[in-house]
């Protein structure tokens, strides 16, 4: 199933300028979302907004190499020690991208209310012009991109069908934010997977 409005196509680089971001829309068939939700050890992490503490609009996981901690929005993560599945997955994207990856963040998007707001993944542990891969299993959700400075730059917008991988490489996450948007169209799970490489 694609979004309304939303073609999947398979690009070297979605991104204009400032930035390269490869979309593979089917990058793995084999389908692993209840699996997923099954085995992960989810949280739900909290977060400060306009002086009042709320939940994070989604369940978070993180796992990865015992040295491999991240903070992001005010979040520390010590990672969880790799399963089967996450590491396979993760031998595949390696060798798919040529780049290593120590660290995984799980997004569990529960149904249309869960999202991710516009942000940029440009923490310090993460090195200068990062390598991140996204896979995605489950429902289709609208993963867009829109420029820091260039306002004559329309919102970029691709459908995550299950089994999807986007890469983003180089400038990316200097000049562009990204999201997964709230939807008034009702929806199903998804599981969202971003492998990185953690500066220890």
């Amino acid at each position: 199933m694609e979004l309304p409005g939303i073609k999947n196509i398979n690009t070297p680089n979605l991104l204009p300028k400032d930035g390269e971001v490869e979309f593979n829309s089917h990058f793995i068939e084999a389908d692993h979302l209840q699996e997923l939700i099954e085995q992960t050890k989810w949280t739900q992490d909290k977060m400060n907004m306009f002086g009042k503490v709320v939940d994070l609009p989604r369940l978070t996981a993180w796992y990865g190499d015992p040295e491999a901690s991240y903070t992001y929005s005010g979040i520390t993560n010590n990672p969880l020690a790799w399963t089967p599945l996450l590491l396979n997955l993760k031998k595949e994207i390696e060798t798919y991208t040529g780049s290593e990856f120590n660290s995984v963040l799980l997004n569990y998007y529960r149904d249309q209310s869960d999202h991710m707001s516009w942000h940029n993944d440009d923490e310090k542990e993460l090195g200068h012009q990062p390598v991140i891969a996204s896979l995605s299993f489950g429902e289709p959700r609208l993963f867009q991109f829109k420029h820091f400075e260039d306002k004559t730059i329309e919102k970029i917008s691709v459908s995550t069908e299950g089994g999807s991988l986007i890469i983003m490489r180089g400038e990316t996450q200097k000049y562009w934010r990204h999201r997964i948007a709230k939807t008034s169209l009702p929806m199903g799970p998804r599981v969202n997977l971003t492998f990185r490489k953690i500066s220890v």
